[in-house]
């Protein structure tokens, strides 16, 4: 087992610099231009594909870093150039993550790869679990999966919410239930390849903040995919749904393992970097204003109503990192989180972004409320790591039945 380092050591140092060369160089300068576009940034993805960020090695290396810090180091870094560009070549990764977590090794290899493409020709995946009706509270998911054994395979109906690279995407990953009656723990995941008839874009989204990343609704309308493509396997489900009546004739309930959480749950530390990245980013911001804006003879950093407010903003970034590589360094090491240590770690980073950015806009004064300065975007991002992946509320419940052992509601 890895012992827990806050030294990344020289490789993760070194990767560190390299993406923070590539954000300062490349992401930050076009972020405005992106921004107000409200367009996905395909020659940036393309720029980060070419020397190896946009890849499915580089990710996996990360991934399974033995320190666990790989993937939230090159969040954070990602993030601080800019959230809208960043989701947009990183918004993949939750469809990969999504075949890892519940795909078999063949599958893994086969699907992986296609979801990023090469360098001379990009592509993007897509995520697809919530649905109109069902954000939340996953149990609610309409969408369904229906399987004709004569031809062997799964037929899907439904529509899909808010998912980031919808409709634009070549890979689709869609959760939908195949046993109502079971809930959440009736559902399961499915790969629908490039070009399958009966999937569409629906309306896509025009949002608050993360605007240079696609996010849409997804339409799947009597959409066949072969049997291979329910992940995990027909003998996998059919065991775990079998499991699953068991508990539910029984006095505790259906439990087990759920498609969409399954995600979820590896993704959050991830998550919680990504809120990092924005934090710091705008308390830079704040920090180098607030020592070369004069105001009364006098930088404005020389009033402790200023220092002290930045050094609050510092002391949470630093413990919201902490929080996050502790987690990430858990999961990595395959430590259960009996405390939730996951949604901690989003939770108090998501919270801590969108405070932090709100002091920066404070600090920066009538300059920050404008589009001359970035931390009015970066405030604009920020909102959006209290609300998807799990709501600050969700994480909270998460949080609290793990520590009470209580069915908390």
């Amino acid at each position: 087992m890895s012992t827990f380092s806050l030294d990344p050591g020289p490789d993760q140092t070194a990767v560190r610099d390299w993406l923070h060369g590539f954000a300062a160089d490349v992401i930050r300068p076009a972020a405005a231009e992106w921004d107000e576009r409200e367009e996905t940034p395909w020659p940036i993805i393309q720029e980060a594909a070419k020397i190896g960020i946009y890849s499915l090695d580089f990710y996996a290396q990360q991934y399974f870093d033995p320190s666990g810090v790989g993937i939230p180091i090159a969040m954070e870094e990602l993030f601080w150039g800019d959230a809208g560009i960043g989701l947009a070549i990183v918004g993949t990764t939750l469809a990969a993550v999504a075949v890892l977590a519940n795909g078999t090794d063949e599958q893994i290899g086969t699907w992986a790869p296609q979801m990023f493409g090469t360098p001379d020709d990009v592509k993007v995946a897509a995520f697809c679990s919530s649905e109109p009706d069902a954000g939340s509270d996953v149990s609610a998911l309409r969408t369904r999966a229906v399987y004709d054994e004569a031809k062997d395979e799964w037929v899907l109906n439904g529509t899909k919410t808010w998912a980031t690279n919808g409709g634009i995407a070549d890979v689709h990953v869609v959760v939908a239930t195949v046993d109502p009656a079971l809930g959440a723990r009736g559902q399961a995941s499915f790969v629908v390849p490039p070009g399958t008839p009966g999937l569409s874009q629906g309306q896509k989204f025009k949002k608050h903040g993360i605007r240079a990343s696609h996010t849409a609704e997804v339409v799947v309308d009597g959409v066949r995919v072969p049997g291979h493509c329910l992940l995990g396997g027909k003998e996998k489900l059919d065991e775990r749904l079998a499991r699953a009546r068991e508990r539910a004739a029984g006095a505790g309930g259906a439990k087990g393992k759920n498609a969409a959480m399954a995600t979820f749950e590896a993704s959050r530390p991830a998550v919680g970097a990504q809120a990092v990245g924005i934090a710091r980013a705008a308390y830079e911001v704040a920090l180098d204003y607030a020592k070369t804006r004069v105001q009364f003879g006098r930088p404005i950093i020389d009033n402790q109503g200023v220092a002290f407010q930045l050094a609050d903003m510092k002391t949470r970034i630093d413990a919201a990192r902490l929080l996050v590589w502790r987690a990430s360094w858990m999961a990595a090491t395959n430590q259960p989180f009996h405390n939730a240590e996951g949604s901690m770690s989003k939770l108090y980073a998501g919270e801590t972004a969108k405070w932090v950015t709100s002091q920066a806009m404070q600090i920066l004064g009538g300059n920050g409320f404008t589009r001359e300065y970035p931390v009015e975007r970066m405030h604009r991002d920020s909102a959006i790591y209290t609300i998807f992946e799990g709501t600050s509320e969700i994480q909270r419940l998460v949080i609290s039945r793990a520590i009470s052992g209580m069915p908390i509601r």
